[in-house]
Order: C-alpha cells, then sequence, then structure tokens
C-alpha cells in the first residue's frame, strides 16, 4: 500500500468549478444538485484504496450530520476504469450501498473535474462555503489503516465548525494522504 500526499492543493477562497458527472446509475449531477445552502464537501475517492476502505463507514456517518447542517456532500471516482476495473460504476453501486453512502457518488472517466479540482489521491476532500468559496482542502482526520489512530473526521469537522460560525479558515490544513488517483496513460497532471 502506496501512500501517495495530496500536493496538487487548491489556494483557499477558490470557486468550486462547475461540473456535469454520471453517478453510478448514469443519472447526471451537476455542482448546483449537490451543493447544500451552506457549503459542499467534495470527496474524491475509489472503491478499492484501502485508506478510502478504512474512513468508509465514518464518511457515511459524517455526511449525513452535514445533511443536518445544510452542507451537500458528493464522491467523486476519477480512477482509470479500464485498468482498475474494481472502481467501475456497478462495483461504484455495491460500494456505496455497503457503507450507506447517501450521497451522491460520481464517475469523472475523463478525469476532467479531478484535474479542476487539483485532486492527486483518494481520499481527497475539499470544503466549500455556501457561496462555493473554498475554506478546506485536507485530511479527514489524522487516522490511517496501519497507525492505530481512531477515525473520527476531526480535521474536517473543525473546518466545518469554523466555516459554519464565521471564523476564518484553519490556518494548518493537513493534506490528505491515500493512493494516487489512477490517470489514464498520458493523462497524468503536469506539475
Amino acid at each position: 500500500m502506496a501512500e501517495t500526499p495530496s500536493t496538487r492543493i487548491l489556494p483557499i477562497t477558490s470557486h468550486a468549478l462547475e461540473f456535469e458527472l454520471p453517478d453510478e446509475a448514469s443519472q447526471i449531477h451537476t455542482l448546483d444538485d449537490v451543493r447544500g445552502p451552506r457549503g459542499l464537501l467534495v470527496m474524491f475517492v475509489c472503491n478499492h484504496c484501502p485508506f478510502v476502505v478504512h474512513l468508509a463507514a465514518a464518511i457515511s456517518t459524517f455526511a449525513k450530520e452535514l445533511e443536518g447542517q445544510e452542507i451537500g456532500v458528493v464522491a467523486i471516482n476519477s480512477n482509470d476504469i479500464a485498468r482498475y476495473p474494481a472502481d467501475a460504476p456497478e462495483k461504484m453501486a455495491e460500494f456505496s450501498a455497503q457503507y450507506d453512502w447517501q450521497f451522491p457518488y460520481l464517475v469523472d472517466a475523463e478525469q476532467t473535474v479531478a484535474h479542476a479540482y487539483a485532486a492527486a489521491c483518494t481520499p481527497d476532500f475539499y470544503l466549500f462555503d455556501g457561496e462555493l468559496k473554498l475554506t478546506y482542502c485536507g485530511q479527514f482526520d489524522s487516522s490511517r489503516p496501519r497507525n492505530n489512530e481512531p477515525v473520527t473526521a476531526a480535521d474536517v469537522r473543525e473546518a466545518v465548525r469554523r466555516m459554519l460560525a464565521g471564523e476564518p479558515p484553519l490556518e494548518t490544513q493537513r493534506p490528505s494522504t491515500g493512493c494516487g488517483i489512477k490517470w489514464k496513460p498520458g493523462n497524468e497532471p503536469k506539475m
């Protein structure tokens, strides 16, 4: 299990970029469809990554909390499914059902959304406020599959608290760590 840090970070206050992506059942979702009145959490994830699997149940619980706070949640899978069939749409449906994900789980087959958001790994988390300005870009918490730390959502939870309280974003935002996005050959980010 290779750890890839998220190194392609969007600047704070960047505006959420528009998208139009299908879910695992081919229903199209846009940025406006998934946002909540008070914000939006965008997550780049996939099915086979042990870092995502490690957090999947906690993501479900946390997403339900956010819904109660009028914050939308969306997950986006940008992996190359030709080379990683475990991340294919039908497997996405199974994965989201297994972990009771009640938010849209979208397919970024062309990987344009991952590029636009500067996503680098799974999972990668982006929190936008009610005006869709980025307030947090970083890890869920410090738990990893093999470090024996509990999954708490501490980092993103504090970012949400500060956002809803009208406080400035966290000064220190620790990058997420996980499996690198599986780019299609020739589609890798230009550094």
